[in-house]
């Protein structure tokens, strides 16, 4: 408790003018303990503080009892601060009212506070955080209301999953971890980690100087219908700037001059028939998965009432990993029981909506908690699942969990998932496993998005333009 109290007040300092005042509002916990010693150590350094303690003091535990009797032995006693009280532009506000643990909306006093909070940072005032805003559930992101709007985040020892899951991450401001002592901190949170550089690195191996085309596999992409085709084309372009050797396009007749209309590079490979994917298309596509090193299949195929029989074929005679994505995944809604029967292993990329779906859920109760909708299903479908959305979530079948901390508002456009979709199967086709290639997809995808960002701006970024991005990603990581 001293040594997270000392950092928090050294970053209430640091954002501070050099003659603003301190008000510290501390709850009835260890976070409140926190913010007695924030406020002692602020008056140590001699500035102007005022502290508020929410609740009786004999509600104290042992820790911030002692920590209460310290800062009255400095002269400096908790009194309520009003809503109206003085604050300036440069005051800092330090809200220790709850840390880590908060499973519903604050009320009563500390939902009080919280308003407070929010007035002070209307009139100029910035906010610092002890270990989460207060409002933010630690396990999953979620932002109750009211929800403190922190400046500043200082998370004590491990970063929470609040701390980069939406909506809590930007409710956290700028996030500053400090190590506080704990011992084994790591341990408890080891099922859940953040994808790094390193990460990747380490999965994605230079290409051998002696190599062809045929090192690098050979994708199939089952995809494009009419008015969709450049679905099929943005998934494809992704597996070939994501280094498969070869890709195809399956596709009805009429779409296949579309697709390589846009990508020159790709080969077509025409589905007999018309109209939805059916049982009488089952032959024509295991024939063109032969010798392909990974199979994606969904981005804007056209879906009947045949549709999800014809995934089930599928998935019961191939043997080489797929990537189930877009309709394919709507098609799989109607049973998903079928992955049971599946002998390759399988790879899903949900967006919230599809999640629902797959869950028979609604996209409110994914959003709520995304580790979990996404674990869940991973691990009793045995199957890797990439839950897509602001902090992609990739979720394996033993319960292991990474959150992805790349990407931006501006990816959140029509055909990004069909390029993701695309750079997944490549990295199949290359070898890796299907939890290593969605650990490196979803970190380069997000990348690419980011430094395209940065030159053009989020409004305009389109998905095509993340293939420029892919290009700067692999002269970044020299691959």
């Amino acid at each position: 408790m001293e040594n997270a109290g000392a950092a928090i007040a050294t970053s209430a300092m640091e954002i501070a003018e050099p003659g603003g005042q301190f008000l510290v509002l501390c709850g009835p916990g260890n976070n409140g303990g926190d913010g007695l010693v924030v406020a002692r150590k602020l008056a140590e350094a001699g500035r102007r503080v005022r502290v508020e303690l929410l609740g009786a003091p004999e509600r104290l535990g042992p820790d911030p009892k002692r920590n209460l009797v310290a800062l009255e032995e400095l002269g400096l006693h908790p009194a309520p601060i009003p809503v109206n009280a003085e604050v300036r532009r440069g005051d800092v506000v330090v809200d220790a009212i709850f840390g880590t643990g908060l499973n519903r909306a604050p009320e009563g006093a500390a939902a009080d506070a919280v308003e407070r909070i929010a007035a002070w940072r209307s009139r100029g005032a910035r906010v610092v955080a002890a270990d989460l805003p207060s409002g933010v559930q630690s396990d999953t992101g979620q932002a109750f209301t009211p929800c403190v709007q922190a400046d500043v985040t200082v998370a004590l020892g491990v970063l929470k999953r609040g701390h980069v899951l939406e909506p809590g991450a930007s409710r956290c401001g700028e996030v500053r971890r400090v190590d506080i002592g704990l011992v084994d901190a790591d341990a408890a949170f080891a099922p859940t980690t953040m994808i790094e550089d390193e990460d990747v690195l380490r999965l994605l191996a230079p290409r051998r100087a002696d190599s062809h085309k045929g090192t690098y596999g050979h994708v199939l992409v089952i995809a494009g219908s009419a008015g969709k085709s450049g679905a099929a084309a943005l998934s494809a372009q992704g597996a070939l700037r994501t280094g498969a050797g070869l890709v195809s396009v399956a596709t009805r007749a009429d779409v296949v001059p579309l697709v390589l209309a846009h990508a020159p590079e790709v080969m077509g490979i025409p589905l007999p028939g018309e109209g939805p994917l059916g049982l009488a298309d089952l032959n024509a596509l295991l024939e063109a998965a032969d010798g392909k090193r990974a199979v994606v299949i969904g981005p804007g195929i056209p879906r009947g009432p045949e549709t999800p029989r014809l995934l089930d074929a599928l998935l019961e005679e191939l043997t080489v990993p797929c990537v189930l994505d877009a309709d394919a995944l709507n098609a799989l809604a109607d049973n998903v029981d079928l992955l049971a029967r599946a002998k390759a292993p399988i790879l899903l990329t949900p967006h919230p909506g599809e999640m629902a779906r797959l869950l028979k859920s609604d996209t409110h109760t994914v959003q709520s908690d995304r580790i979990a909708a996404a674990r869940d299903f991973a691990v009793r479908h045995h199957v890797v699942v990439v839950l897509k959305g602001a902090k992609t979530v990739v979720a394996t079948e033993d319960g292991r969990v990474c959150i992805n901390p790349t990407g931006n508002p501006g990816m959140a456009t029509g055909g990004t998932g069909d390029v993701l979709s695309g750079m997944l199967g490549a990295l199949l086709a290359l070898g890796l496993s299907p939890a290593d290639a969605a650990t490196v997809g979803v970190y380069a995808h997000g990348l690419a998005g980011d430094l395209v960002a940065r030159r053009t701006g989020m409004m305009g970024l389109v998905a095509s333009d993340l293939f420029d991005g892919l290009c700067e990603v692999w002269t970044r990581w020299q691959r």
